[in-house]
């Protein structure tokens, strides 16, 4: 199981087609955002979402519903 499950669980499961979360949010989610996450990403499509935007400034992920 990935690390990130919990996360995609959320994401997929909210109804929302974008959705933005802030690190601190998935961090309560799921675990600690790190560089991995780059490599785990690619999961997310399975659930049908892809990773939109991430900002190191604001610190924030976006989710895109895949159409």
């Amino acid at each position: 199981m990935s690390k990130y499950q919990a996360l995609w669980d959320y994401v997929s499961g909210t109804g929302k087609d974008v959705l933005t979360l802030t690190f601190a949010d998935i961090e309560a989610i799921a675990c600690p955002i790190d560089h991995s996450f780059l490599n785990f990403k690619k999961e997310l499509l399975s659930f049908g979402f892809e990773v939109g935007k991430i900002s190191m400034k604001n610190q924030t992920v976006e989710f895109r519903r895949i159409v």
